[in-house]
């Protein structure tokens, strides 16, 4: 990045602009037309006109993107806009996909990129203003001058992520039914099977009351880097994260087991929870280990929106709201599954009444004596960030 080994760009000094105030004029305009490939020449009735559609088709492509609501009279499309609208109705009239289809494809692209584009925008501002030593505004016109020089790296690396996230989903889908094309099958029942799990940081509003937004920032960083490296680490995939937790799922009940005692092993399960709960030990503070709950369920799902469904997806969460810390709970069809694998010990804990599930004994999963740790030799956001902090 240009200027990293010296002054930022746009500090004083530096001979760029200041970044104290409002970016030169122009600025704005000129990262606008290099975003968008050129600027905004077209309304939504010309791109409607020029793709033979009605111009309600060219407004719902935009309201499904995510994009603000736009007059159909005003100039707000660029060429490149018309272009990937044009890519859009070729999915109906080429690839015979149905209107819903697309919408949902279209959908996923702008929820998607959305929560990425402002993922990666936030990491760079937390770049700028640490390294640099700035205030959050500075750091973020700072972000806004570098925005063009960094923006085809960015994009570069999406699709490269996404072919493979492609081509791994297609790799695990032909594994998995390529001997059963052709056969029938019950249209009733929901279609993957897969293990389903929940880990949820314990006392998450305590451990984060007061901290300010740096700290904050690392602690919430912290457990979701970590918890993504033992899941994919370990064989899984995660789902998505919801506040303080992380919904995970894997192909198979063992693959599945090994990440969530994993997950329990990570965030504390190898320390005295009860020793270094006390003042200044590893479980206290913003750069503490953060213990977890962890709830897991064999079962078949339905996959939709980037999401999973099902009982199962129900069941592993009501798990997870009655584990102790640095525990995993399964249910018993799970652990009859995994009964006979050695890795693993289960141990019933007698029956309970779970929310919106009904009685249930659950089985506490752990791993077997003299089994060896899975997680060692995983990234750097395991340990020592967990226990060291920064």
């Amino acid at each position: 990045m240009p200027g990293s080994d010296d002054e930022p760009l746009g500090r004083p000094g530096t001979g760029a602009a200041d970044t104290s105030g409002a970016p030169a004029s122009g600025t704005q305009d000129d990262l606008d037309t290099a975003l968008l490939g050129g600027p905004r020449t077209l309304t939504a009735r010309d791109v409607a006109a020029r793709h033979g559609v009605e111009v309600d088709r060219v407004l719902l492509y935009w309201r499904t993107l995510g994009l603000p609501a736009v007059d159909p009279d005003v100039r707000n499309f660029t060429e490149a806009d018309a272009h990937a609208f044009a890519r859009s109705v070729d999915l109906s009239r080429e690839h015979g996909l149905d209107l819903g289809t697309v919408v949902s494809l279209t959908r996923a692209l702008g929820h998607t990129s959305d929560r990425l584009a402002l993922w990666q925008v936030e990491a760079l501002v937390e770049d700028m203003a640490v390294r640099y030593e700035l205030d959050d505004t500075t750091a973020r016109l700072l972000v806004l001058d570098r925005l063009e020089e960094l923006a085809p790296v960015l994009e570069a690396q999406l699709v490269h992520s996404w072919r493979r996230q492609l081509a791994s989903i297609a790799a695990r889908y032909g594994a998995e039914f390529g001997d059963v094309r052709g056969t029938a099958t019950d249209p009733a029942r929901l279609p993957l099977a897969r293990a389903v799990g929940f880990a949820d940081m314990v006392s998450f509003t305590r451990r984060t009351a007061g901290l300010g937004s740096t700290d904050l920032s690392d602690f919430v960083q912290r457990f979701e880097a970590a918890a993504r490296d033992v899941v994919a680490g370990l064989g899984g995939r995660v789902v998505k994260t919801i506040g303080d937790a992380v919904l995970f799922i894997a192909d198979d009940a063992a693959t599945g087991a090994l990440i969530a005692v994993g997950l329990a092993d990570a965030f504390g399960g190898s320390i005295d929870l009860e020793a270094e709960s006390a003042p200044g030990g590893l479980v206290e503070g913003a750069r503490g280990v953060t213990p977890v709950r962890v709830g897991l369920v064999w079962g078949r799902v339905l996959s939709r929106f980037g999401d999973v469904f099902g009982p199962s997806v129900n069941v592993a969460a009501r798990l997870t709201d009655t584990a102790e810390p640095s525990s995993v709970l399964t249910d018993p069809a799970t652990a009859q599954v995994l009964a006979h694998d050695p890795r693993f010990t289960l141990t019933a804990q007698g029956e309970r009444d779970l929310a919106g599930v009904g009685r249930l004994e659950p089985y506490r999963l752990e791993r077997a004596p003299g089994v060896p740790h899975e997680l060692e030799g995983l990234t750097w956001s395991l340990r020592p960030p967990l226990a060291g902090g920064r």
